[in-house]
């Protein structure tokens, strides 16, 4: 806390402390050195420099620092001090209105004996006329007095009331003091705060730092004790060439039998689809595989032509007990879409009231390298796609230039240079599919409703490229938790 000097001093004894001759060296902590010099005359050796202060300065100042301390006052005990000097001018200044309602009652009460006194002068004779005289004399002796006291009551009043006054300013000095004084002392104790959270920080970033180092120390350990394995089989190279020969050779045969079993695997079932479809008057002909296309095939002669039959095609479930129209594939070509893949596609011919149903032998399998290629667009903001407008609408397009597709994260455009045919966010309202009519180049098509009322049939470059643009958008607006489908499907 702060500490002032008051007006007042104690004077410190100084009988006690014994004076110290001055030829006592401190510094030297020692008696003086002397040496012999010529014609055996003796000498003192010179005395070494030093700038320091003496101990008997030392001595004096911290005798004169604790004089000081012991002196001074703490500003809360002389603000108390100014507090209780206050209330005693205060009752100082009661006491003053006291006496002053006092002394009124007492002229009020000397004029009245006055008054009484001059009443009976006028009534009496003689000797008792002398007396009340005297009594009047006296009386105005003491009104004298007593206005005298007044006078030395108002000047004692004044005299208070400056007191007063002058304690109650040095009390608010002392209050303001204080409060400086605290606000100081809040701001060093935020300042040591900050310090210590400083070096706490500092502290914490050291344990991290050394952790980090620690952590490198033993990543580098394990290096370098891998590249001592490595040198050591190095070594030994006949050993590690002919076990890596070994492992080359084991995965070419297991890779192969693979191969082979699920060629195996698909000749069965195709022969065992055929035994049981033998006497069908119709066949799925093609690759079940995304990015070929199934065309229906007649098997006799005797088969109703399609051209004059209704088609439908379906998904089957895994379980197959339930089948999925897709809607508007009613041509007896259909390419398979993403959403096909894994599941078996089914065919129902329509003719003079009999139906008939053929289905693909196996589950469409995906496309080799989509799913690496997708991976790789899916890393990109913004893909870009080529291709040609085959219809708007329904309708054919004329014109056969190429268009440029982009697929984002938040909508799709269709635009030739600086023209914007489409651009729209993902919506409910928005369709994407495969192509589902008799179109040519089925594999390669896609159909996309961008909003009602407007609708593209897109051809692209490749199949890959048109499967990978479908999965593409359908990512992108599930995100926006939006479900891209074709019409009526069921997702």
């Amino acid at each position: 806390m702060t500490k002032i000097n008051p007006e007042f001093e104690d004077q410190i004894p100084t009988e006690g402390v014994l004076s110290v001759s001055a030829d006592v060296s401190f510094i030297s902590d020692g008696f003086p050195k002397y040496k012999l010099g010529p014609n055996n005359q003796i000498l003192e050796e010179p005395k070494e420099n030093n700038d320091g202060p003496t101990l008997k300065e030392v001595v004096e100042r911290e005798t004169t620092h604790l004089s000081e301390q012991h002196k001074r006052l703490s500003v809360r005990d002389l603000a108390s001090k100014f507090d209780k000097n206050l209330a005693a001018a205060a009752k100082l200044t009661e006491e003053a209105k006291l006496r002053e309602v006092a002394s009124l009652e007492g002229h009020v009460l000397l004029k009245k004996l006055r008054d009484a006194l001059e009443h009976l002068r006028g009534r009496l004779a003689g000797r008792n006329k002398e007396d009340v005289e005297k009594a009047i004399s006296m009386v105005e002796a003491l009104a004298v007095k007593l206005t005298q006291k007044e006078g030395e009551l108002i000047q004692e009043k004044f005299e208070v009331k400056k007191l007063a006054s002058f304690l109650k300013q040095a009390s608010e000095d002392a209050k303001k003091l204080v409060n400086q004084e605290k606000s100081f002392a809040c701001a060093e104790i935020e300042s040591a705060r900050a310090v210590v959270q400083r070096i706490g920080e500092a502290l914490d970033e050291q344990d991290t730092t050394s952790e980090a180092s620690k952590k490198q120390d033993v990543e580098e350990l394990v290096e370098v004790v891998q590249e001592a394995r490595r040198i050591k089989l190095m070594h030994q190279p006949s050993k590690v060439m002919d076990m890596e020969h070994e492992l080359r050779a084991l995965r070419t045969q297991i890779r192969e039998k693979c191969i082979f079993s699920v060629k195996l695997q698909k000749e069965l079932a195709m022969s065992k689809w055929a035994e049981e479809n033998k006497s069908c008057l119709y066949l799925i002909d093609g690759s079940e595989t995304l990015g070929a296309y199934l065309r229906i095939q007649p098997r006799s002669e005797n088969a109703p032509q399609l051209s004059k039959c209704a088609i439908q095609w379906y998904r089957v479930s895994s379980d197959g007990s339930r089948n999925e129209a897709i809607s508007g594939a009613n041509k007896s070509i259909y390419a398979p879409e993403p959403f096909d893949v894994g599941r078996i596609l089914q065919a129902d011919i329509i003719s003079n009231d009999q139906r008939v149903t053929v289905t693909t032998a196996c589950p469409i399998d995906p496309a080799a390298g989509l799913g690496s290629y997708v991976d790789t667009l899916l890393r990109k903001s913004n893909t870009e796609f080529n291709v040609v407008i085959s219809k708007v609408n329904g309708q054919d397009h004329p014109s056969h230039s190429v268009h440029a597709f982009h697929v984002g994260k938040m909508r799709m455009k269709l635009s030739r240079g600086w023209i914007t045919k489409s651009r729209e966010i993902y919506s409910s309202s928005m369709q994407l599919c495969g192509v589902r009519g008799d179109i040519t180049n089925a594999a390669k098509a896609m159909f996309w409703q961008a909003r009602k009322g407007l609708s593209f049939v897109l051809t692209f470059e490749t199949e890959r490229e048109r499967n990978a643009a479908i999965i593409l958008a359908r990512k992108y607006a599930l995100d926006c938790n939006v479900m891209l489908a074709g019409p009526d499907d069921r997702v």
